[in-house]
């Protein structure tokens, strides 16, 4: 009997992630997206590998589409390969939602388009453009984006959407979730739907009648049951990004509503979305910060109720450990330096208003609560707004400190998980003692305490292949958030790492329901497998990265790619966060033996990695760490060229220079010759010289058409110009072929 079959596709037989016929898939996409949009180079498929998660999968397959047409060409040719889609833009991802065996599609390089609406009362974004881009279009109508993650440098709107993202501000009135109007998305069986559109829910019950009518029947089956309506107000209570955003069937009636907010969170396993609207946020102009110091975690914790009604913007949370991180930064506020307490902890409290009067009166009255709290040390709220970045330095640095000092070669965990309010004092305290009692070494914990929301770091290294430990602390973890009617998942996505607790956290009725979702949205399985939901208890110890020791300027990397969006040769060939994991990929190789995958995986590096990086440093501006790529490079850059030369006629001034007393003269005139023939047009002549003659401008003119690379102290953009006109390239080489160069990126 013939399969059932929606735009000509089969829709029952399952297709593997693992590739399938990747020789056969690779050249149907080429001849759809264009040879240039599609590659299988083993560079580029390293290269494009690695997100911020401690997962990794290499893709048989990288792929640009341009658009939401290409997109639903790329996921016809997927299912016809029987091979898995996975959509990355930015990369940031922290549970492994955005890696994959199969086919993996670059979604930043060609979906960035930004379109501010009604004077920033609304913006259509597309999946590839960053936060903080869309942030600054929105900045002269004082308007923002209600999400506001942490990562916004380097997270894209394609995240945002697919993991549900919130932030240190928002809390769950203003994330994805509440916020987004409408969008546009393709299903895995082709169909396209702008849900902005006034005839959409009728084309979506038209196009897509399989999938209206079993949202119908979902819907009524949540309904009927008390149960499983009150489960999901309590789940939803918080933040919550775990499993499918089921909160969807109680809020919404109509099919298409409730699909495009469960697309919401789904990460990409549902729908792919080529652009959403969003309802805008206003930004307060005045603000006032203080840092309020408590005797310890509980203190802390039971304050918050108090904060939150009186009417504080945020309260981020820091125990003792962390503070005593940040007294170490050489730049933190003398209220964390002097700091004299055995366990102290500490919440950062904002206050915003539309005036100044608003503000007085926020601060005055939060001064009088301040009193009843009994705080360790006075408060004095700021409105400086270098004071309050001080502040806030010192709680975003938590991150790159704890992890620049993790030992060499292990990899660095943050977590994070929420509990209801009332609950957070208590669940501090024992994780606390649950990090200790697996011998997890300074962990720090922090989070966002007016939502009950926790992060904390902890290291470890998977090279070994023993993962006893960190098995053992998920299960305590899992029974002890749970135990407090908490979720394992609150703003960084189930991915893999806890897609087999989904069903522990909503039961059997509700983990029933996700699962019929899945097959109504994707009945091929084509879309990110593995992520979100998972019937293997042990699928999240599969794909385990191993980061092992390579370089010394690099080996502190977290591969968060903060760095990407603000290297020059992004679009060119590589970014920063490449050009480190595809060396340690190489040394991967070699540790296992297997010395031709890593020279296959380094085959191209000379171009891609060294001759077109600019070296200007602007990595090191963006990475939390404070990692500059561009030492990495010049020091190749060094080895590669050998000891440095000396002419004849250098040595010819250094032995005049010997035994003449004015020999010194003439030997820097010399040498300054010399070095203006080598550098030709790069090289300033001293002031009143003669200009060289034309013999000589020729000469300089043939040698910048061959591989000659700037000047050392060249750099920028401008370097990066010059080397696509000089043709700057490893002598004996052919010109790179104008083809894809991976750019990862975050769903």
């Amino acid at each position: 009997m013939t399969p059932h079959t929606r735009a000509g596709i089969p829709t029952r037989r399952k297709v593997e992630h693992q590739r399938q016929n990747p020789a056969g898939l690779a050249k149907d996409l080429a001849d759809l997206l264009g040879a240039s949009a599609v590659t299988t180079r083993p560079l580029d498929l390293y290269a494009a590998a690695h997100d911020a998660s401690h997962y990794l999968l290499i893709p048989s397959i990288v792929a640009s589409p341009s658009t939401a047409e290409d997109v639903a060409g790329l996921l016809a040719a997927c299912a016809r390969h029987e091979t898995s889609a996975t959509f990355r833009s930015g990369g940031t991802s922290l549970s492994g939602q955005a890696v994959t065996a199969g086919v993996l599609a670059d979604t930043r390089r060609n979906f960035g388009q930004i379109t501010v609406l009604d004077d920033g009362k609304y913006v259509r974004v597309q999946p590839g453009a960053t936060v903080r881009s869309v942030n600054a279009r929105l900045a002269p109508y004082h308007r923002a984006l209600g999400p506001d993650p942490a990562s916004e440098i380097a997270c894209t709107i394609g995240g945002v959407v697919a993991n549900n993202s919130s932030g240190m501000h928002c809390g769950t009135e203003a994330n994805t979730y509440r916020t987004l109007k409408s969008m546009r998305f393709v299903l895995p069986s082709g169909t396209v739907i702008d849900s902005g559109e006034a005839s959409a829910s009728r084309d979506f019950a038209a196009r897509e009648s399989e999938l209206h009518e079993g949202l119908t029947r979902l819907r009524r089956r949540i309904l009927a049951s008390q149960d499983s309506v009150a489960r999901i107000r309590s789940q939803f209570s918080m933040k919550n990004t775990m499993g499918y955003g089921l909160n969807a069937f109680l809020d919404y009636e109509d099919p298409l509503d409730i699909f495009v907010h469960l697309i919401i969170g789904s990460e990409g396993t549902l729908a792919f979305v080529a652009e959403a609207v969003f309802e805008t946020v206003e930004v307060k102009p005045h603000i006032a910060a203080g840092l309020l110091v408590f005797p310890g975690v509980s203190a802390a914790a039971a304050a918050v109720p108090a904060l939150t009604a009186a009417g504080t913007k945020t309260a981020e949370l820091m125990d003792g450990v962390s503070l005593r991180v940040s007294s170490s930064l050489p730049d933190a506020p003398e209220e964390i330096r002097s700091l004299n307490l055995s366990d102290p902890a500490a919440l950062l409290v904002e206050f915003a208003a539309a005036t100044s009067e608003e503000l007085r009166g926020h601060v005055e009255s939060a001064s009088r609560l301040f009193e009843g709290l009994g705080l360790e040390k006075p408060v004095a709220m700021t409105q400086d707004a270098r004071k309050r970045a001080a502040l806030w330095k010192v709680r975003k640095g938590l991150y790159s400190t704890v992890a620049s000092a993790r030992p060499s070669g292990s990899s660095q965990l943050l977590e994070d998980i929420a509990v209801p309010v009332p609950a957070l004092a208590q669940t501090c305290h024992d994780l606390a003692g649950l990090l200790a009692q697996h011998h997890y070494r300074d962990p720090v914990i922090f989070g966002h305490a007016k939502d009950g929301n926790l992060h904390f770091m902890l290291n470890e290294d998977f090279s070994t292949g023993d993962t006893r430990r960190y098995e053992d602390f998920t299960e305590d973890l899992v029974s002890l958030v749970l135990g407090a009617g908490g979720t394992l998942k609150a703003e960084h996505g189930t991915g893999r790492i806890m897609a087999p607790y989904v069903r522990r956290q909503y039961g059997d009725e509700l983990y029933d329901i996700m699962r019929q979702l899945k097959d109504l949205a994707d009945p091929r399985g084509v879309l990110n497998p593995g992520a979100v939901l998972s019937d293997d208890p042990r699928s999240y110890l599969d794909h385990l990265k191993v980061t092992p020791t390579v370089e010394e300027e690099v080996d502190r990397c977290v591969e968060c790619g903060y760095c990407e969006p603000v290297c020059p040769s992004r679009s060119l060939t590589l970014t920063p966060r490449q050009r480190i994991t595809l060396r340690r990929d190489a040394e991967n190789a070699r540790i296992a033996g297997n010395e031709q995958l890593a020279r296959q995986i380094l085959d191209g590096y000379d171009y891609d990695g060294v001759s077109t990086c600019a070296v200007d440093g602007m990595c090191g501006t963006a990475c939390p760490v404070g990692i500059n790529t561009g030492d990495l490079v010049r020091r190749l850059r060094a080895e590669a060229a050998g000891p440095p030369r000396i002419s004849g006629l250098e040595r010819c001034g250094a032995q005049l220079g010997g035994s003449d007393p004015g020999g010194r003269r003439r030997t820097e005139h010399w040498q300054g010759a010399a070095c203006r023939r080598r550098r030709g047009r790069h090289a300033s002549r001293p002031e009143g010289a003669r200009p060289a003659g034309p013999g000589i401008r020729r000469r300089a003119a043939g040698r910048r058409r061959q591989a000659t690379p700037a000047p050392r102290g060249d750099s920028g953009c401008g370097a990066v110009r010059r080397m696509h006109r000089n043709d700057v390239r490893p002598r004996g080489r052919r010109p790179p072929a104008r083809r894809f160069r991976s750019l990862p990126g975050d769903l």
